[in-house]
């Protein structure tokens, strides 16, 4: 997890590109992020802001990176940028198919520059098949793989949006695993630069695994229908006293036991996954009405540190704020002005983070340009004429 000496060029924005390249910097890695100087990344100034002016999505996943302006419709500015990806290790897209060929910042365009670069296409549906074209949001990408099917109990209510944008994050997670597998590929000498299609839609399509088998040989898993979204009572959520939520999970029968008995329903244990559907009803009813007698901090104080296969429902703000969280240390700059959610794993050695600072729209355009060979007199000109 130590990519100190690794170089990033990122020319995404939004979400999914600045959360793949946020966690290979949370590795180490140097990211410099590459933005219009008219524009830059729309999340700068996309509400809710952070207390810095700037946009919360944008300085959640930006932190510790390093902010050129570059034209890449100017002859001058295509000229920078290939001096840029020149010795960089790997290049981001987020472009719609086509985009980074038409600018010639593909890979192909890259690759006369840098013959060795790992270079990472992120998009909605990929860079071929029919949807290739197609615009789209997160929302698209998981109603097309299936995820918002089942967001809902049965087929006669309204699929849910997921609380979380599971399609960005998904592929941003993809696309930051398949560029470091690509540079330890390279590095064993296995081959030289790669060329990596990320699909969000994929990507989310990926995590159906305790559903696709069934849909693969011939099935169709329906909401509620399935071990995971509801068919048994074992596997639920259920409403307290104060109107707040947990959940059960008890699938397994050692577990369903225990939940019995600390609730003193042993007469349930036999009906653990019971085939009748009346059954399951009942048992289902006989627990929503257990479960509506105590408050969800009751619940907690009586069955959280059990065997039972229980936990509290949290809000997004008592989530950041849970003891467990917290402990972990995943929130970092906890007790700063601005605290953001690191990377999602401990290690011993090679995870020094990347530093707290958001940079400002080219900030590090001198910088970094004047690092790879471009004079001073040089930038001043593409300055001048709006081009960096």
């Amino acid at each position: 997890m130590e990519l100190d000496g690794i170089r990033i060029v990122d020319l995404t924005r939004l979400l999914p590109g600045p959360y793949a390249t946020q966690l290979l910097a949370d590795m180490g890695a140097e990211v410099i992020k590459v933005e219009d100087p008219n524009v830059g990344d729309y999340a700068r100034f996309t509400e809710p802001m952070a207390p810095n002016d700037v946009g919360a999505v944008f300085s959640a996943v930006n932190r510790g990176k390093k902010s050129v302006t570059i034209d890449l419709k100017d002859d001058a500015g295509l000229e920078a940028f290939y001096e840029l990806i020149a010795d960089a290790d790997a290049v981001i897209e987020q472009f719609r198919p086509g985009v980074a060929e038409r600018l010639e910042v593909g890979y192909e365009s890259v690759r006369e520059h840098n013959p060795d670069v790992v270079y990472c296409s992120l998009s909605g549906y990929g860079q071929d098949g029919p949807y290739r074209n197609r615009v789209g949001h997160d929302l698209n990408y998981a109603s097309v793989a299936g995820l918002v099917d089942m967001t809902r109990e049965d087929e006669d209510e309204k699929p849910a949006i997921p609380g979380y944008p599971i399609g960005d994050m998904a592929g941003g997670t993809f696309a930051a695993l398949s560029v470091v597998s690509s540079l330890l590929s390279r590095a064993l000498g296995n081959e030289a630069g790669n060329y990596v299609d990320v699909s969000m839609t994929e990507a989310v399509l990926s995590f159906s695994q305790a559903v696709a088998p069934l849909a693969l040989y011939g099935g169709d898993p329906r909401p509620g229908e399935t071990e995971l979204t509801g068919t048994y009572p074992c596997y639920d959520v259920y409403r307290t006293a104060d109107d707040r939520f947990v959940s059960i999970a008890a699938l397994e029968p050692k577990f369903w036991e225990i939940l019995c008995t600390e609730l003193d329903r042993e007469e349930l244990i036999e009906n653990h996954r019971a085939e009748d559907e009346a059954t399951r009803a009942a048992v289902r009813e006989t627990l929503a009405e257990t479960f509506r007698s105590k408050t969800q901090s009751e619940w907690e104080d009586e069955l959280g540190e059990t065997d039972a296969m229980f936990a509290p429902v949290r809000t997004p703000r008592e989530a950041v704020n849970d003891p467990q969280i917290r402990s972990r240390e995943i929130v970092t700059d906890a007790d700063g002005p601005m605290p953001r959610i690191g990377f999602p794993a401990a290690s011993r050695h090679g995870l020094a983070g990347s530093g707290d600072d958001v940079p400002e729209m080219g900030e590090h355009t001198a910088e970094v340009l004047e690092a790879v060979g471009v004079d001073e007199d040089a930038i001043d000109e593409l300055r001048a004429r709006d081009v960096v």
